[in-house]
């Protein structure tokens, strides 16, 4: 038996070490996701209630509190379930949107955590819901499917919801109405308002129905997201695109949302007559700049650079999805996101 020469000795790295040592099973935090779901799904039905009654649930709670608190209840909860309408549209939009970003981190093992959702009594029940990846995403192929997954997959149902929400819409005069919340529109919303109620006429507006509100809510969130900022949706499709330029843009369009609140608030106080003039009537560059001091405290957080992803080119395919993506920002951009009239 010929025995066995002695080896001449290699260099061992730490990362060869660390690859072949077994991975540690990843612990799936799901009880702060569902508990934040459960509770976002309250407060979206609590909002739908009250667009499809024209009455909060606690309003109609104490209306018949008189006749006992058992019936109370039960009108409460009544109103609850009128929600659905606007509530299920909206968190399947929501939904979609969250676990397109979920499952492409997943396929490109990036470890990342349920969607959390964000319940506040706002005009729409929630503000959203967050993502928390902890892994880098090591290519831009791979920051193109997150980023662009979640956006996509909510317009993919977002559109179809606001195609029915139109249809069931009324075209009504606006005069004589006044303190009523006007949605912004987009390129988009345009088109499909034109294509599903026809001409408008002068005069009137299409009153929306919840299940239309809720599409549009979609809209308006998905426009947000893809703003190509930072580590939002649209950052990390830019980001993708363009590289390490797009470090240098992300602020200057921060700044530039600065300037634009400024701009519409001047165009809102040229055009809004002194006695119709409020606060409210400034809420398109309150969004505006809400939005910009969010951006950019997002920015400072998470560093004001993007997290680098390898060298290699986009694929074509990867390629045409990101300017896809940001095309649709561009169909989806209000100016004016939400006024009163």
């Amino acid at each position: 038996m010929r025995p066995e020469l002695p080896r001449e000795p290699t260099e061992v790295s730490p990362a060869d070490i660390d690859a072949d040592l077994p991975a540690e099973p990843e612990v799936l935090e799901w009880r702060l996701p569902l508990t934040l779901f459960l509770a976002t799904v309250c407060s979206t039905f609590y909002v739908g209630a009250g667009q499809v009654l024209k009455h909060d649930p606690l309003e109609l709670f104490a209306q018949h509190r008189s006749e006992g608190l058992v019936a109370a209840l039960r009108v409460f909860w009544w109103a609850m379930g009128q929600g659905w309408i606007f509530a299920v549209p909206l968190l399947a939009i929501l939904l979609c949107h969250e676990f397109g970003h979920y499952l492409m981190a997943r396929k490109h093992r990036v470890p990342a955590s349920l969607p959390m959702f964000i319940p506040f009594p706002n005009l729409f029940g929630t503000m959203g819901a967050v993502i928390s990846m902890r892994g880098r995403i090591r290519t831009r192929d791979a920051l193109v499917d997150i980023g662009a997954g979640g956006p996509l997959a909510g317009l993919a149902v977002a559109v179809p919801v606001i195609i029915v929400g139109l249809a069931l819409s009324n075209i009504e005069p606006m005069t004589g109405r006044t303190g009523i919340l006007v949605e912004g529109d987009s390129l988009l919303y345009v088109a499909l308002k034109r294509i599903v109620c026809g001409p408008i006429p002068a005069g009137h507006d299409v009153w929306l129905h919840p299940v239309a509100f809720a599409g549009w809510a979609g809209f308006f969130v998905t426009m947000l997201n893809l703003l190509p900022i930072g580590q939002l949706d649209g950052g990390h499709v830019a980001y993708a695109l363009f590289g390490i330029r797009q470090d240098r843009w992300s602020p200057r369009i921060a700044y530039a949302l600065l300037a634009f609140a400024g701009a519409v608030a001047l165009w809102v106080w040229r055009t809004t007559p002194d006695a119709l003039r409020s606060f409210a009537s400034f809420t398109p560059a309150v969004v505006w700049f809400m939005w910009s001091l969010l951006s950019r405290a997002v920015m400072r957080l998470s560093g004001d650079r993007h997290p680098p992803t390898g060298d290699e080119p986009l694929s074509p395919v990867r390629r045409r999805v990101a300017i896809f993506t940001l095309v649709c920002f561009l169909l989806l951009f209000m100016p004016l996101p939400i006024r009163t009239a």
